[in-house]
């Protein structure tokens, strides 16, 4: 019986957390605030490093990586403030915490739209670094594609916490980076390493497979955290 009612709660929370994520993502496609402004900032950033160096391709498979998930940690940041930030107009938040949704549903639903939209700027940043970069990203998609997940999840539930911590903070918009970025280091360190190792196209040793055990992980425990202490996030 426990079991059943542990199943049953956990269907519920995830078709909850469903129901925000679609809410989010349809506002987002129709007033495209946070896509539009972070979107253009990663394809600037690239577009400005293009012109610095010249982007070799021995040079480029060196720190393409590096150089990529950098632009989406920062260009991150510009959605993770907008998640919570559009439910302040009229109480919005504080009548969603009162309705029968449950605080973790509405942080993985935060996180879920936060992922995809994330997803979207990711695929079209490296549409630019293929053609600026003369790189050919491509060779390995679905390993690439595996990271970019593994890495962007991570990023998209530690965001939202702290997006939901800092959210009533007038200086949210610079305390969400300070706070967030010390903490994405062992995720970026593994997505880096990972995405340096596929543009080789060579097969990944050991000691790279065990970057993928940490994405792994820290997807695993910040998840659960944050399942955990959805409620003290959001309603303490």
């Amino acid at each position: 019986i426990s079991a059943c009612l542990v199943g049953s709660e956990m269907c519920i929370r995830d078709s909850q957390a469903l129901l925000i994520a679609h809410k989010d993502l349809a506002i987002e496609f129709r007033t495209k605030e946070s896509l539009n402004g972070a979107g253009a900032f990663a394809i600037v950033i690239l577009l400005l490093f293009s012109f610095a160096f010249d982007p070799a391709a021995d040079l480029t498979r060196e720190i393409g990586g590096g150089l990529l998930w950098l632009v989406f940690a920062f260009a991150g940041a510009l959605v993770f403030n907008r998640s919570f930030v559009r439910e302040l107009p009229n109480e919005c938040l504080d009548t969603l915490l009162s309705s029968p949704l449950s605080p973790a549903s509405l942080l993985l639903g935060k996180a879920a739209s936060n992922f995809f939209m994330l997803l979207v700027i990711e695929a079209i940043s490296l549409v630019i670094f293929g053609v600026f970069y003369n790189l050919r990203w491509w060779v390995r998609p679905f390993e690439l594609l595996l990271v970019c997940a593994l890495a962007t999840w991570g990023i998209s539930i530690v965001g939202s916490v702290f997006g939901a911590l800092t959210v009533n903070l007038r200086l949210r918009e610079l305390m969400l980076p300070v706070i967030i970025y010390p903490l994405l280091i062992p995720l970026l360190v593994a997505a880096i390493e990972l995405t340096n190792a596929l543009f080789t196209n060579q097969p990944l040793t050991a000691d790279q497979l065990l970057w993928g055990r940490v994405l792994l992980v820290f997807d695993l425990v910040f998840t659960a955290l944050a399942v955990a202490l959805a409620e003290v996030l959001l309603v303490n």
